[in-house]
C-alpha cells in the first residue's frame, strides 16, 4: 500500500523545538525535478524570525530568507540548464539535504479517469508488462503522485504518496498516470533533459472541482454551488456533524426502500440470514464482466469465512479494495465501516468483540449511480488480517484472503434512490474542492506546462464547457502567475458505432476542447478520435496518447518547427453549386487511414437533414457531396460518440471533428450546476 505523507506547510504556524530542522513540503525531496533555466520558488517552515539559506550544488550560489511570524519563509533558486543530478541544502543552523535532484522540464497531469489510469494497477496499457519493465531505463524521469483528497477551502498541504518524488522505475511506474508518463518519456527522449511528471488526477470528475471557487464565482451556472461548498464548516468538529446530518438524512431515506432493511436495521447482514437462493460471483469482479452493464442501483454481497482460533479475540483489518461508488460493510451483523465515494481503498477495522472462531459473515452493500459498479481492485486487496499499528503504520499479520466465491442480490435500480447529497464527505464532485486539496498547494511551484484529458463527466454540457475549460485554464495561470502551455487530450471513440448522422453530445464536447485550444492562448489539442475502444471508456493505447500530447508539446513549447503534431484541422469551407470544398490546416498528404475511400463526412440541406456524403481528396482539400442534397449548406465530419471516420494526413494523425454548421446542438439549454 502507498504511504501518503502530509506535510503541514505554509497554513499555520508549526511548533518546531529548538535546534530543529526546517521542514520542507514533499514537493522538495530527495528525486525531485526543478525547472530549468528559472527562478524556482522554494518554501517551507523554521522556527519564527530564524536565518534560512538554501545552497544548490550546480553553482555553490547560497539564498536567504527569514522565517516570518508562523514560522513561514520562502525564497527561489536561479536554476541553470537541464543536468544534473545536484544537491539542494536548506539550513536555518541545521540542515536539511535534498540529494540526487536533477533540473529539468516540470509537468502537471490532471483530469479524470483517463489521466489516472495507470501503466500497470487497474488500467493495464497495452504490453504494460513490457512498458513496465523498460521503464527502468529511464531513471531521470521522476515520478510525484497527488494523494485523491478533498478540501472545502484552498489549501496549501501537500499530500502525496511514497514520501515524494520517486525515481521512474518498473516499481514507480505501474500505478502512475500511463498517459502522463508516456508523455513525460517522449520529452526525455527527444529533448534529452530529465522530466518530472506531477499527477493530480482523479476519475469520474467534472471540470468544476478542478476549478477555484474564486474562478467560478465569476460563472452564473456554478457560483451558487461553488458559495455553497465555500459555506461548510471549516472546523473538522463541525464539519463532521454537517456531513453526518447530511448523509444520515439521505440514508434513511434510501435504506427504507432496500427489502434488505426492516426499520433501518440490515436483515440481510445477519448472520443467521438464508442466502442460499442467491447468485454467486468470485470476487472482485466489475458488474460489467458480471453481465450487469445497465445496472445501477444497490446490490448486496454476503460472504461466510471460516476464522481460525489464532485470529480470534483481536481486531482485524478488513480490506475491500476499491469499490464503486458507496458501501456499508458489515462484520456478524453490525456495521463497521462505510464509505461515499467511488475508489477510494476500503480498510476497515472489526472489533475484537464480533469476531468468533469459525464461521463469520461479511455482509457489503454497494451503491453504485453510474458506470461499472462492484467490488473490483485487485484480489490481493480483498483481505480479512490480524494487523497492529508501529510508528503509525499498519503491520499485516495472518492473511485470509477474501477473494472467493461471494452471493450476491440485486435490489433497488437507481432511479428509485432519492439523490445523493453532492454536499458529503470525501466527494470529488463538489465545486473547487479538488482545485483547493490537489492543485492550490502546487500554485508557484516552477513547472514548464500542464496536460489534461477530462471531459467524459461532462458529456451533457457540451456548451457550458466551452465556457468552463478556458475559464479553468485562466484560472490556473492567474494562480501561477505566468501564460504556461496547456494541452488538452481530446476525448476517443467510445460506445456504440455510428450509424446515421445527426446531433451528439461527446462531440460537442470534442468541439469545446477544439475551441480551447484553438482560442486560448498558448493551448494545443491532441485528437484521439481513431485509438478509442467502443466497451471500454478507458482505451489501452495510452502510449500513442501520451506521444500525441508530446508532439503538440515538443513542436509548440519546444520549436521543434519542422515536427507535424497535429491531423487535418477544418479551416473554412467554400459551397460550389451542388458540392462543398473543406479547407484544413495540417493537411499535407491526406489520405484514408485504411485506404478505402474517405468516411465519416455527412452533407445537409437549409433542412438541416443530414444525409451521409460522398467524398473525396482533392490535394489539401476534401469535396463533400451527396445526391440527397442538391443545394448543400453544411457539412459535419466524425460528429458522433463513435464516429465513422477515416481521414489523416501523411502522418498518420486524425483529422479533428468539426462541423461547418453553428446550429443549436443538443446540449445549448443543459447548463446546471453540479
Amino acid at each position: 500500500m502507498k504511504r501518503s505523507l502530509l506535510f503541514l506547510t505554509l497554513t499555520a504556524a508549526v511548533l518546531l523545538p529548538a535546534g530543529a530542522r526546517p521542514v520542507l513540503s514533499p514537493l522538495f525531496s530527495d528525486n525531485m525535478v526543478i525547472q530549468q533555466q528559472t527562478d524556482a520558488p522554494i518554501w517551507g517552515q523554521a522556527k519564527a524570525g530564524k536565518k534560512v539559506t538554501v545552497t544548490a550544488s550546480w553553482d555553490g550560489t547560497t539564498v536567504t530568507a527569514t522565517a516570518d511570524a508562523q514560522g513561514r519563509w520562502r525564497t527561489a533558486l536561479h536554476t541553470p540548464a537541464a543536468g544534473g543530478p545536484y544537491t539542494i541544502t536548506v539550513s536555518d543552523g541545521q540542515s536539511v539535504t535534498l540529494r540526487n535532484v536533477m533540473v529539468g522540464e516540470v509537468w502537471l497531469c490532471s483530469g479524470q479517469s483517463n489521466m489516472e489510469m495507470p501503466v500497470e494497477g487497474w488500467g493495464h496499457v497495452l504490453n504494460y508488462e513490457q512498458e513496465k519493465e523498460e521503464a527502468n531505463q529511464y531513471p531521470n524521469i521522476r515520478l510525484l503522485q497527488v494523494t485523491q483528497h478533498v478540501a472545502t477551502q484552498p489549501s496549501r498541504d501537500v499530500v502525496v504518496a511514497d514520501d515524494g518524488w520517486q525515481v521512474c522505475s518498473a516499481q514507480s511506474v505501474k500505478e502512475f498516470s500511463a498517459a502522463g508518463y508516456f508523455f513525460g518519456r517522449d520529452i526525455h527522449k527527444y529533448r534529452n533533459v530529465p522530466v518530472g511528471l506531477i499527477n493530480a488526477s482523479w476519475g469520474g470528475t467534472f471540470i468544476e472541482p478542478w476549478t477555484s471557487a474564486e474562478a467560478l464565482a465569476t460563472h452564473p451556472d456554478i457560483r451558487e454551488a461553488a458559495a455553497a461548498v465555500s459555506a461548510i464548516p471549516t472546523d473538522p468538529a463541525a464539519q463532521a456533524r454537517f456531513y453526518d446530518e447530511t448523509m444520515g438524512r439521505w440514508q434513511q431515506q434510501e435504506t427504507a426502500l432496500d427489502p434488505g432493511y426492516a426499520d433501518g436495521k440490515p436483515l440481510w447482514a445477519a448472520p443467521d440470514f438464508d442466502d442460499s437462493s442467491w447468485s454467486t460471483v468470485k470476487l472482485p469482479k466489475e458488474w460489467t464482466d458480471m453481465g450487469l452493464a445497465d445496472f445501477d442501483g444497490a446490490m448486496w454481497y454476503r460472504l461466510a469465512i471460516d476464522v481460525p482460533a489464532d485470529m480470534t479475540g483481536k481486531d482485524l483489518l478488513l480490506a475491500l479494495g476499491q469499490v464503486d461508488d458507496i458501501d456499508y460493510t458489515y462484520f456478524n451483523g453490525e456495521q463497521v465501516g462505510r464509505t461515499f465515494e467511488f475508489g477510494q481503498q476500503r480498510r476497515y477495522v472489526v472489533p475484537a468483540r464480533l469476531v468468533k472462531r469459525g464461521r463469520n459473515v461479511i455482509a457489503v452493500r454497494v451503491i453504485d449511480n453510474i458506470g461499472g459498479g462492484g467490488i473490483y481492485s485487485d484480489a490481493m486487496r480483498l483481505f480479512l488480517a490480524t494487523f497492529k499499528k508501529k510508528g503509525g503504520k499498519e503491520q499485516i499479520g495472518k492473511i485470509l484472503s477474501l477473494a472467493k466465491e461471494w452471493r450476491y442480490k440485486q435490489t433497488v435500480d437507481i432511479h428509485r434512490l432519492p439523490a445523493i447529497p453532492n454536499l458529503r464527505p470525501n466527494q470529488p464532485n463538489q465545486a473547487s474542492v479538488l482545485f483547493n486539496a490537489m492543485i492550490n498547494p502546487f500554485v508557484g511551484f516552477a513547472i514548464r506546462g500542464a496536460i489534461w484529458y477530462q471531459g467524459c463527466n461532462n458529456e451533457h454540457k457540451g456548451y457550458q464547457y466551452r465556457e468552463l475549460l478556458p475559464l479553468m485554464i485562466r484560472d490556473w495561470r492567474e494562480k501561477w502567475g505566468y501564460d504556461f502551455p496547456f494541452y488538452i487530450a481530446q476525448l476517443a471513440n467510445h460506445r456504440t458505432l455510428q450509424t446515421t448522422p445527426g446531433d451528439d453530445e461527446w462531440a460537442e464536447v470534442r468541439e469545446a476542447q477544439a475551441m480551447a485550444a484553438k482560442h486560448v492562448e498558448n493551448a494545443g489539442l491532441a485528437c484521439l478520435i481513431d485509438i478509442g475502444e467502443a466497451a471500454d471508456i478507458h482505451p489501452k493505447n495510452k502510449q500513442e496518447a501520451g506521444r500525441r500530447l508530446a508532439l503538440v508539446a515538443r513542436a509548440k513549447t519546444y520549436g521543434e518547427t519542422q515536427l507535424e503534431y497535429s491531423g487535418p484541422v477544418y479551416s473554412d469551407y467554400r459551397i460550389e453549386g451542388q458540392q462543398i470544398r473543406i479547407f484544413f490546416d495540417h493537411a499535407r498528404g491526406l489520405r484514408p487511414a485504411d485506404g478505402t475511400v474517405v468516411k465519416g463526412f455527412a452533407i445537409a440541406g437549409s433542412d438541416r437533414r443530414w444525409h451521409w456524403a460522398d467524398a473525396h481528396i482533392d490535394g489539401e482539400t476534401v469535396i463533400v457531396t451527396s445526391p440527397d442534397v442538391c443545394n448543400p449548406v453544411a457539412v459535419r465530419y466524425a460528429w458522433h460518440i463513435n464516429p465513422i471516420c477515416n481521414l489523416q494526413n501523411a502522418d498518420g494523425l486524425p483529422a479533428v471533428p468539426f462541423r461547418t454548421d453553428d446550429w443549436p446542438g443538443v446540449s445549448i439549454g443543459n447548463h446546471r450546476a453540479l
